[in-house]
């Protein structure tokens, strides 16, 4: 299944229906802010000590501001470039986060984000047999969790570091619990679009 692929398409449909959008409001009063992001992810994948090192890429879609919270909609995909020796995992996830607010445009942006979507675990070699010993499985498919956190530290006016860390369930029959915890660690590039011409009203 074409995880990446299918983010990819959905992050370009969203960008595309969001800069057409904001041509048509006034810079002074323009609400949106988009960022995209791509990073390269350590991925502790939950499952015989296996690691995978993968591609991550997202969009982050904030429509207006709510206190001293910033909301977004975030969509997000990871896809594996080294698949370790145990199994791959691959998912495209969206949801929602929340960035702190501070009173003066601060160079650090700490986040928190809970996203929800499908992923596939491939297990490498001649499968993974189940814990009964029953059946071997060549790869299985299911909804994945995200919980996770993550600071952005602004380099210039459009760019910025990503720290981020998410914690990832996936159900798969080759556990005990049914369960695999993965956990990948992101550290990549993100860059905003400024709709509001750097905040300065047009005249």
């Amino acid at each position: 299944m074409r995880f990446l692929q299918r983010a990819v398409a959905l992050f370009a449909f969203v960008f595309a229906v969001t800069a057409a959008s904001a041509q048509g409001i006034s810079t002074a009063s323009q609400p949106l802010a988009l960022s995209v992001f791509a990073g390269g992810t350590g991925s502790w994948i939950g499952l015989s000590s296996g690691r995978n090192i993968d591609l991550a890429v997202g969009l982050d879609l904030r429509i207006r501001s709510y206190k001293h919270f910033l909301p977004s909609v975030e969509l997000r995909g990871y896809k594996p470039v080294s698949d370790g020796s145990v199994a791959s995992e691959e998912n495209a996830a969206a949801g929602l986060r929340v960035e702190r607010a501070f009173a003066k445009a601060p160079t650090v942006h700490p986040y928190v984000d809970f996203l929800f979507g499908r992923g596939k675990i491939i297990y490498n070699g001649a499968g993974y047999v189940n814990p009964e010993g029953t059946l071997v499985y060549q790869n299985t498919v299911s909804n994945v969790l995200s919980p996770g956190a993550g600071v952005d530290f602004d380099l210039t006016h459009y760019f910025s570091l990503k720290l981020d860390a998410q914690l990832q369930r996936y159900s798969a029959p080759v556990t005990v619990s049914g369960k695999v915890w993965a956990k990948p660690v992101t550290i990549g590039i993100v860059y905003r679009f400024d709709f509001n011409h750097h905040g300065q009203a047009s005249k």
